[in-house]
């Protein structure tokens, strides 16, 4: 009878015991399923953010280059023809025997020349039509070109490999990352020395933009400015990552953009 009752016991015991264990599973299953639907809610809310943020940062930059674009317009249609007639006529005034008209005259024309040079080079840089015609090497060239003939700096530009075409908007808006940053140099750095190298690499391309200027602080009102913060979108709309190493003997900016296969093919540009 003893025997018995130990006997039951036991069995009760170890049906505890199994039962306790699957009830155990089931909890730690149950757990474990809610943790996975948790983990995918926030993955699947962390894209649509991520995939919301990079619309919100396209629609910015298509807006930017319509506004570019509209204005490019209205100074080669409007403004650039308006200072062209005004140099005109004040050529064709009959000052030869009023020597203090003609200096004042002569004067004027000289400024108002420079300004339709000045405003056709602004034009120019705003117009992304170089870009989509003839890629970003050639728009770089020219860009260089417009910095070397102030005679302000010493400007080289090196390309290293093939260059790869990055898709019309991705090569706009990289070509608007370097412009930026050559804007930050001119205003800002003090430099007489200015360095890009594009190096296309198997799957990304290695940018670097150097100068010798005066360098700035990280934390500084430079950097947190307008101009850094446009680079900054910018570089993420391309899914790239920058570096930016600055001392007293000049600043470095590094910025690696990667291809991919869909959108990217190599493309001897022309010129090269």
């Amino acid at each position: 009878m003893y025997r018995e009752t130990s006997e039951n016991i036991i069995l009760l015991i170890v049906l505890s015991s199994i039962l306790m264990l699957i009830l155990v599973g089931f909890i730690a299953t149950i757990i474990y399923k809610y943790q996975q639907n948790q983990n995918a809610y926030f993955k699947k809310m962390e894209e649509v953010k991520l995939s919301f943020e990079t619309t919100l940062l396209q629609s910015q930059v298509e807006i930017q280059e319509k506004t570019f674009a509209d204005i490019a317009r209205e100074i080669h249609d409007n403004i650039g023809q308006k200072l062209a007639l005004a140099k005109l006529m004040l050529n064709t005034l009959p000052f030869e025997k009023v020597d203090k008209l003609k200096t004042q005259v002569e004067t004027s024309v000289d400024i108002l020349g420079t300004a339709v040079v000045d405003l056709s080079r602004i034009s120019r840089g705003m117009n992304n039509e170089i870009v989509l015609q003839d890629g970003i090497i050639r728009a770089l060239e020219a860009e260089v070109q417009q910095i070397k003939n102030t005679s302000l700096y010493s400007i080289q530009l090196e390309v290293i490999g093939d260059g790869v075409f990055l898709t019309d908007t991705r090569e706009v808006i990289l070509f608007r990352i370097i412009q930026e940053v050559l804007h930050n140099i001119i205003k800002h750095a003090n430099a007489t020395e200015i360095q890009i190298v594009m190096d296309y690499k198997e799957k990304e391309l290695a940018l670097l933009i150097s100068d010798n200027g005066q360098g700035f602080d990280l934390s500084s009102t430079v950097c947190s400015g307008t101009g850094l913060k446009n680079i900054k979108k910018r570089i993420q709309l391309l899914e790239g990552t920058y570096d930016i190493d600055s001392s007293n003997e000049g600043t470095q900016m590094k910025i690696n953009i990667p291809f991919y296969e869909s959108n990217n093919f190599i493309q001897n540009y022309p010129g090269r």
